[in-house]
């Protein structure tokens, strides 16, 4: 006979905007102290793919892109902005399919997706323009990094807790 598993979903609490450069894993254990919550051996930490790649830096202004011959033809087939196709072309192995308002690739890290991953909702800035967010370079190692910073931070605070 098995014993029941509890699979219990808590969002932390007052989490900030997310800018480049920002330490995730320090944010992170800010809002879990503010909840009063604490790290368990077994817990499971789920980052949105948006805030890890906009600590990382992966914001691109589409002004400082310019789309090459290939990126420029593809725009019209697929109708988007050719500066966008650019990127996606960047990111991308292969195109998978490519019709009016559908470019689906297989993505550098070996997903298939539509436009490479890359994100244009909730990254622009209106007085500054365009922007576009692209996937973690390697979310593996993001992700070993946040766990590693994470068991630092968590070292660090039971050290103070001693003193």
């Amino acid at each position: 006979m098995s014993s029941a598993v509890e699979l219990r979903i808590t969002a932390l609490p007052d989490f900030p905007h997310v800018a480049a450069g920002d330490d995730l894993a320090a944010m992170t254990a800010d809002a879990l102290s503010r909840g009063a919550l604490q790290l368990h051996a077994d817990d499971v930490l789920v980052f949105a793919q948006k805030v890890v790649s906009k600590a990382e830096g992966r914001r691109i202004d589409l002004a400082t892109v310019t789309p090459g011959a290939r990126a420029l033809e593809l725009a019209q087939t697929v109708q988007k902005d050719p500066r966008l196709v650019e990127l996606v072309l960047r990111e991308s192995r292969r195109i998978v399919r490519a019709a009016k308002d559908v470019l689906i690739v297989e993505h550098r890290l070996g997903l298939i997706m539509a436009n490479a991953g890359i994100d244009q909702s909730n990254v622009a800035d209106p007085a500054s323009g365009e922007f576009a967010l692209l996937l973690p370079e390697d979310p593996d190692a993001s992700a070993a990094g946040l766990r590693e910073r994470l068991f630092q931070i968590e070292s660090m605070q039971q050290a103070e807790a001693t003193r």
